[in-house]
């Protein structure tokens, strides 16, 4: 499984980390979704076959933040 390291920015507390995992998490084919809030990126393992780096990236916009 690839893993994928994004810097996300806007994150700055509980709340952000779940919703960002939340979003990551109801794409076909994350496995896994690790976000440090205190470097601001967000470590996901995911099938390339099933998910594609642009969903990634959009379900993280769609809940409010951005991926810099």
């Amino acid at each position: 499984m690839p893993r994928k390291e994004l810097k996300v920015s806007g994150m700055s507390c509980g709340h952000c980390k779940a919703a960002v995992e939340a979003a990551l998490k109801t794409l076909n084919g994350v496995n896994e979704v690790e976000v440090d809030l205190k470097s601001g990126k967000v470590i996901v393992d995911y099938d390339e076959g099933a998910a594609a780096e642009q969903e990634l990236t959009e379900a993280i916009k769609n809940a409010g933040y951005e991926v810099v």
